[in-house]
């Protein structure tokens, strides 16, 4: 039992997470819930992977700090993984990501969020607890931007999770421990880099919240992530993160350079077998603003309740949005989508024969079977010379 093949089962059985424990049975996460596998794996057989994984160079750097972060494309699947030393051995916590790259409309977000990227300058957060699909959302935003301004986008990720190909924008991407030693050194750096956007993968510690904040303050749009459950406690657990005698300011800063907020969860769809992202979307608006800047967060739900003409959604008036939509985007409908978005790519799980162009004879294509709701009419060769006629 290789990590490919375990990659690829996970894969194939729409699983979410993989996660290997020294001595113990693989687990998979499938919509929400673990499943056990029947198999447990020997603790020497992670450790000769995860030294094959890492490398020569980097595990010195495991050994000290006992964890290590990156992503990998196994098996043809983009993966970010966590390796890391637990009381049996090594174990392997690893995300399985998309197969395509994220858009508004792949996530079925609700088409409003493309508004926020609108911006020139100012601060959009994406909230949510952890595997709730924030990195997907993010990039969902970055994608929307590509696709529809030259503007010079650099992203600080940890690992990097979504490879952009640039198609209007001007994309650099950099990773942190791999390409810059820090987000706080990628984001001093990034300042005399001319960008447009900058996109902060997490917002973990006082400092990089502080420099984001200033990068947002100097004209840059800025996008980054926070863990949290709902828009206000995600203001609110930026602003307490500092000492008690900035937090004034730290407030008043946050306030003036806030765009929005989205939080969001993953909500498992029986009818469709698919997680549905359903969302809680804050607009900064004057009132909003007010309240961030006095720290009167718990005013925001209420600001949420009565602001559906700003744009904003609390988490039951989106539920009620979703209950009605009926054009959701299905994962296995992604290979019809290719040909209107060529940014897109079919997902792993479509057979490369059903992809090959199949050459089909003259007179086949004439008494060929017509599209369902689609009236075909094939040319006569006659008809030229029935016009002619008086």
């Amino acid at each position: 039992m290789t990590l490919d093949s375990l990659i690829a089962t996970a894969k194939e059985q729409g699983a979410s997470d993989l996660h290997l424990e020294a001595g113990l049975p693989p687990a998979l996460r499938i919509r929400g819930t673990l499943r056990i596998l029947t198999e447990p794996i020997p603790a020497k057989t992670l450790l000769e992977a995860a030294r094959e994984m890492i490398g020569p160079e980097q595990w010195p750097v495991f050994l000290e700090r006992r964890s290590f972060d990156f992503s990998k494309t196994i098996h043809g699947i983009r993966c970010r993984i966590n390796i890391l030393q637990t009381a049996r051995g090594v174990g392997f916590a690893i995300r399985l990501l998309a197969s395509f790259d994220a858009t508004i409309e792949s996530l079925n977000l609700h088409p409003d969020l493309k508004k926020f990227v609108g911006h020139n300058n100012g601060l959009i957060l994406v909230s949510g607890p952890t595997g709730s699909g924030k990195s997907s959302t993010l990039a969902a935003l970055i994608q929307e931007i590509n696709l529809a301004e030259p503007r010079h986008i650099v992203t600080i990720e940890n690992p990097i999770e979504y490879a952009f190909r640039p198609r209007r924008a001007y994309i650099r991407q950099r990773e942190v421990g791999r390409d810059t030693p820090s987000f706080e050194q990628a984001l001093l750096d990034s300042l005399r880099e001319d960008p447009d956007v900058l996109m902060v993968g997490e917002l973990r510690d006082p400092e990089t919240m502080r420099l984001t904040l200033n990068a947002a303050e100097t004209g840059h749009l800025v996008l980054a992530t926070v863990h949290s459950s709902n828009c206000a406690e995600a203001l609110q657990r930026i602003v307490s993160a500092f000492p008690a005698e900035v937090q004034n300011s730290i407030a008043a800063e946050l306030a003036d350079c806030l765009i929005g907020a989205i939080a969001q969860r993953l909500q498992f769809r029986s009818d469709l077998n698919i997680r549905i992202p359903e969302c809680e979307v804050l607009t900064a608006t004057t009132p909003v603003k007010a309240f961030i800047r006095s720290r009167d967060f718990y005013k925001i739900p209420s600001a949420l309740e009565t602001g559906a003409e700003h744009g904003m959604w609390t988490f039951a008036r989106y539920r009620t949005w979703l209950e009605k939509r009926t054009n959701f985007h299905l994962p296995q409908n992604t290979a019809s989508a290719v040909e209107d978005d060529p940014v897109r790519v079919a997902p792993a799980s479509v057979a490369p024969s059903s992809r090959q162009p199949v050459a089909i004879p003259a007179k086949a294509q004439k008494t060929s079977t017509p599209a369902a709701g689609r009236i075909e009419i094939e040319p006569d060769e006659d008809f030229e010379k029935i016009l002619k006629k008086p």
